[in-house]
């Protein structure tokens, strides 16, 4: 169900779907992991658009996409751990009442993981040249930003990194492969390389002991389409083979592995399980 992200009006429902306890509020959701609260905040809403998917044909759309439409959204993560403030991208900026609402401000942030450097996820690092976050050490992949800095410069990217860059206080990190040693980078969060949206595009396993979540960045952008077809990528990823691929990769971890996922463009909740069906999966939304 839609929710309208404005309204202060807060909605609270209680659910438990494995190790993870979902309490809805309007325009975020939380999710406790173990000792470790996840809470997702919706940056950003809008109508759905079928024209960004590579590959997918009228036949596929008419039976997955509804007749009234789907919508988009970009979401946030906010991760307390015992010890820290993450937030896992910024998205255009637009979640620090929500973030406030679980009594957390910009300075309190300790890091902030970015998946990639794209604008809708690195929108809220500054605003008129000052880091909105002056206390937080940003995390990106070595991939990511030696491309979007240096090989192929995105005046965006620098932009947004610079009062950190100056500030000494931007932490390269290299992700490490599904079926490889997963390595923490802070208490509690595993990186993980999922390539192809962009060259370093990462992402994030939360993990308390037994209780695990993967925070899976852009690996998709229309649900109602790319779980059951894992091999159509979008406009935007920059190799669509590797995006696929990725995708794939990371949708059959999640399903044997029985570890619910999020993704920035997933709408409310934002999070569910994964499970097979045929050759692809289906999500089912943690409400």
């Amino acid at each position: 169900m839609k929710r309208n992200v404005l309204s202060s009006i807060c909605i609270i429902a209680m659910i438990t779907v494995g190790c993870v306890t979902v309490q809805q509020f309007d325009g975020s959701y939380s999710y406790k992991v173990g000792k470790i609260m996840v809470h997702t905040l919706i940056d950003a809403e809008r109508e759905g658009n079928t024209g960004i998917l590579v590959g997918a044909d009228a036949d596929i759309l008419e039976r997955l996409i509804p007749e009234t439409g789907f919508s988009h959204s970009t979401n946030v993560f906010l991760v307390k751990t015992p010890t820290q403030n993450i937030l896992i991208d910024t998205g255009f900026g637009n979640t620090i009442e929500k973030m406030q609402q679980f009594g957390v401000a910009p300075e309190q942030i300790d890091a902030v993981l970015i998946t990639h450097l794209h604008g809708d996820h690195i929108g809220g690092l500054q605003k008129d040249g000052a880091a909105i976050f002056p206390n937080a050490k940003i995390y990106i992949s070595e991939k990511e930003l030696e491309f979007f800095t240096q090989t192929q410069v995105n005046q965006g990217a620098v932009t947004a990194l610079a009062p950190y860059t100056t500030a000494d206080n931007v932490v390269a990190f290299n992700p490490a492969e599904l079926g490889s040693t997963l390595n923490e980078i802070l208490p509690g969060i595993k990186p993980i390389a999922n390539y192809g949206h962009t060259p370093g595009h990462t992402a994030f396993l939360v993990e308390d002991g037994r209780n695990k979540l993967i925070i899976a960045g852009d690996f998709l952008h229309i649900a109602l389409v790319q779980f059951a077809y894992p091999e159509i990528s979008a406009t935007y990823d920059m190799d669509r083979d590797a995006a696929a691929v990725s995708r794939r990769q990371i949708l059959e971890y999640a399903a044997a592995n029985k570890i619910p996922i999020g993704g920035m463009h997933i709408v409310n909740p934002g999070i569910g399980n994964v499970e097979k069906d045929g050759d692809g999966f289906k999500f089912v939304p943690v409400n």
